[in-house]
């Protein structure tokens, strides 16, 4: 076995099982990696620099392919289903053993590196690929060892991504060729069939989400964090896909501590993460200036198209996928901590981009409702953005993260409602949707007034101003905000219909209501309490 690079001395890839591969190549540079990646056309280079990879069949994760061993460690503990599915020990071993087997003769990339910008809680990696731009991936998502340290590096989480090895579902234990598996007792994760890089990222996501609760009693979340320049105050913002999450948290004001992944201990939020993985599909200069030039040498883009005689990326081209994305380090944004840690978080956000136009634009949460509204993350899908889509659909995600949260939801929840008491922290909902009726009645909120509202939030202004409560809801909406007409905070008033509100506001309740029934028997009377509650007197109940 020929080996390059600077490696540890005291580990090498046999505490992975590994005995021999054709070559290996230890903690090779970006360039060096970008230089593998062309020569071997695993990619082409773009007009600013970037790499444009494509990922071939897989242009996101596969959930239903997605396992965790069950064992001593993790049978009583993970929370099973639909989301986390079971794999016996065995299985893993036979995948691992063909694994171990197919790599004998292939050339690998290896890297070491931190998950966690805390050094008390951080996970050591060993990242092997058999692709040069996953191990550039990987450069790009996790925070960097430096070289004096790699001679004593000794990893304690190993992942091997082999997407040319495929599993047999008729011997493995699995349902198709690609998995992905996490062995928390061996402490390894096992991805194959796949060349989605994003699969490495969550995979290790997953782990921290059990390991650092359990072992640690951080509370891990899938959020964006920044703080503020000058008095450094932190501030946290969950929200799924179309809330608004990333536009948010990149304010030229504050500091970006991170963009996905964090960890909330009784000192600071850190980020997990050395890098950001952002969605790509229709950027444009003008609305995201962070992330488009952040798109340069050393950034992957995956599943991109060049404009036909040039090497100009279009990001309007939806040909292989919507779900086109770039990865690059942090440090391609101007405006970021260093490190990525900030303080205790004195404002939570809950994003949310409401498509039935019920949801005030801005509500403070009491202490149940934030662990309820935490559980349910909710926003909607909206006509068009899917195939058999005519009406606002809710779309429902635990923790704004169910596919990487392997302990049952309330667990994370009760976390949050203990950090809410110790720090006193206003979690608030903020709706980025639609007002004065549902989608296609109504407009969507201006962005100019959910700046304003937020800026409110982090000031303290709304510290200060009269509250009343939301009759189905229950949560506070503020009296007045600076910079807002009072109208637009009473999602009410903007219909013009108290009947067809109320209507419309008690059906979402019930979706809420329905959803939350499988969560029902483990979560709190307090937390229940937090539950939004149908009522039918539209013509004299008032929000």
């Amino acid at each position: 076995m020929k080996e390059y690079g600077l490696k540890s001395e005291k580990s090498g890839l046999e505490a992975a099982g590994i005995k021999k591969v054709k070559e290996a190549y230890w903690n090779l540079t970006p360039a060096e990696l970008i230089e593998d990646a062309v020569h071997d056309e695993e990619g082409h280079l773009t007009d600013t620099g970037a790499l444009m990879c494509d990922t071939g069949k897989f242009t996101g994760r596969s959930p239903q392919d997605r396992f965790i061993v069950e064992d001593e460690i993790t049978k009583d503990k993970v929370w099973w289903g639909n989301i986390n599915k079971p794999i016996s020990p065995e299985s893993f071993d036979r995948i691992h053993n063909k694994m171990i087997g197919y790599l004998e003769e292939k050339r690998v990339y290896v890297r070491d590196a931190y998950a966690g910008a805390d050094k008390t809680h951080r996970l050591k990696l060993r990242v092997i690929n058999t692709m040069a731009w996953h191990n550039l991936f990987c450069y790009n998502m996790f925070i960097e060892v430096p070289d004096y340290k790699l001679q004593d590096f000794v990893p304690n989480f190993t992942v091997i991504c082999c997407p040319e090895f495929e599993a047999d579902p008729d011997t493995d234990g699995v349902r198709q060729e690609n998995f992905a598996i996490i062995n928390l007792k061996k402490r390894m994760i096992l991805v194959g069939g796949t060349m989605y890089s994003g699969e490495m990222k969550k995979g290790i996501f997953t782990v921290l989400n059990f390991l650092l609760p359990t072992e640690d009693k951080v509370l891990p979340m899938h959020c964006s964090a920044n703080m503020g320049i000058e008095k450094h105050d932190t501030a946290i913002y969950f929200g799924l896909s179309g809330t608004g999450k990333t536009t948010l948290s990149a304010d030229p004001e504050r500091l970006l501590i991170g963009d996905d992944e964090h960890g909330w201990t009784d000192k600071n939020v850190f980020n997990f993460e050395g890098g950001c993985y952002a969605k790509v599909i229709d950027l444009k200069e003008e609305n995201e200036p962070d992330i488009f030039n952040a798109i340069k040498y050393g950034a992957i883009l995956e599943n991109t198209r060049f404009i036909p005689g040039t090497r100009t990326v279009d990001y309007t081209n939806k040909e292989v996928t919507e779900n086109t994305r770039v990865s690059y380090p942090i440090e391609h944004i101007r405006n970021i901590a260093k490190p990525s840690i900030g303080g205790i978080p004195h404002n939570i956000f809950f994003l949310t981009c409401d498509a039935f136009g019920v949801i005030p634009p801005i509500q403070r949460l009491s202490k149940g409702q934030a662990m309820y509204h935490f559980i349910s993350g909710y926003t909607s899908k909206v006509a068009g953005t899917e195939a058999g889509i005519t009406e606002p659909v809710p779309a429902f995600s635990a923790c704004f993260g169910a596919p990487f949260m392997p302990l049952h939801p309330t667990a994370y929840a009760e976390m949050l409602g203990d950090k809410m008491d110790k720090h006193q922290v206003n979690v608030w909902l903020v709706n980025t949707g639609w007002t004065g009726g549902p989608y296609g009645v109504g407009s969507r909120i201006k962005l100019k007034y959910t700046r304003a509202m937020i800026s409110a939030a982090l000031s303290g202004v709304l510290d200060n101003v009269g509250y009343r409560k939301h009759s189905i809801f229950g949560a506070e909406i503020p009296l007045t905000c600076p910079n807002v007409p009072n109208e637009i905070l009473s999602p009410r008033e903007t219909w013009k219909n108290d009947q067809a509100f109320y209507k419309m506001a008690n059906e979402l309740a019930e979706k809420f209501q329905k959803n939350f029934d499988k969560f029902r028997d483990n979560a709190s009377k307090e937390i229940l309490n937090g539950e939004p509650i149908k009522n039918k007197k539209f013509e004299t109940v008032k929000p």
